[in-house]
């Protein structure tokens, strides 16, 4: 499913326009970036949690020429699915 497909199943869920539906999920979107960016987390009590995880340096190796590369820390947005997600796509 694509943005644009979850955009007309919740307007049509919702019974709102397309538009209301669109505006509405960018400001979530929005909403969960900024949160994210602050340092905090989104929980939604049974469909899951929005955080951010540290990710320390490491050496690699470029594939190509075998070289050894060091890769820099970085942060990375994790989704953890909650138990009733879980339960839902595993009947």
């Amino acid at each position: 499913m694509n943005k644009s497909q979850l955009i007309e199943k919740i307007a049509v869920g919702a019974d709102i326009s397309k538009a209301s539906a669109g505006r509405a999920l960018d400001s979530f979107i929005e909403a969960v970036t900024e949160t994210l960016v602050e340092g905090g987390d989104v929980a939604m009590v049974g469909f899951g949690t929005f955080s951010v995880r540290d990710r320390a340096a490491r050496a690699g190796r470029n594939p190509q020429t075998g070289a050894t590369i060091q890769i820099a820390a970085a942060k990375n947005p994790v989704f953890k699915a909650g138990k009733s997600l879980k339960i839902s796509v595993n009947p």
